[in-house]
C-alpha cells in the first residue's frame, strides 16, 4: 500500500513538473528597426525599442550587446511579467564623424526565440545640413 502511494505521488510530481515547464517567455519587440533619420552631430543618440511579454512565464533579458562601441544598449534589469511591457533603451554616439547609421543590436534572453537581433539606421549630418 505505501508502495502505491509513493509511486502514485512520485508520478503526479513528475507529471506536474513537466507542465510547468511548457510555460515560456516569448518577447514581441514594437519594431525591430528604429529608424534615427537624418540626427546632428552632437545631437539626442537615445532611441528606445519597446517590447512585450506574450508569453506565459516572466521573461528574463540576460545580455544585450551591439556591433560598435559607438553603441550603448541598456537591458531592464528586473524580469518582465507576462502581459507586460518593457524598454531596451540604445544610445548612439552622436559625436562620430557624418556618415551613415547601420548598427546591431543583439538581446540574449529566456524567451522561445532566446536571441533576437535589432537593428538602427539612420543617417549623422553636420548641423547645418538638418535645415535644409
Amino acid at each position: 500500500m505505501m508502495k502505491k502511494i509513493v509511486l502514485v505521488l512520485f508520478v503526479g510530481l513528475l507529471a506536474f513538473n513537466l507542465s510547468a515547464q511548457d510555460k515560456k517567455a516569448k518577447i514581441e519587440f514594437k519594431t525591430e528597426t528604429v529608424d534615427y533619420g537624418k540626427v546632428e552631430r552632437g545631437g539626442n543618440g537615445v532611441r528606445v525599442f519597446e517590447f512585450t511579454n506574450t508569453g506565459d512565464a516572466p521573461l528574463i533579458i540576460s545580455k544585450v550587446n551591439s556591433s560598435c562601441g559607438c553603441t550603448i544598449p541598456k537591458k531592464p534589469k528586473e524580469p518582465i511579467m507576462p502581459g507586460k511591457t518593457g524598454l531596451i533603451e540604445v544610445k548612439y554616439d552622436t559625436k562620430r564623424p557624418a556618415g551613415p547609421i547601420r548598427k546591431a543590436i543583439t538581446v540574449i534572453s529566456n524567451a522561445e526565440t532566446p536571441t533576437k537581433v535589432l537593428k538602427i539606421k539612420g543617417e549623422l549630418v553636420e548641423a547645418k545640413s538638418v535645415a535644409q
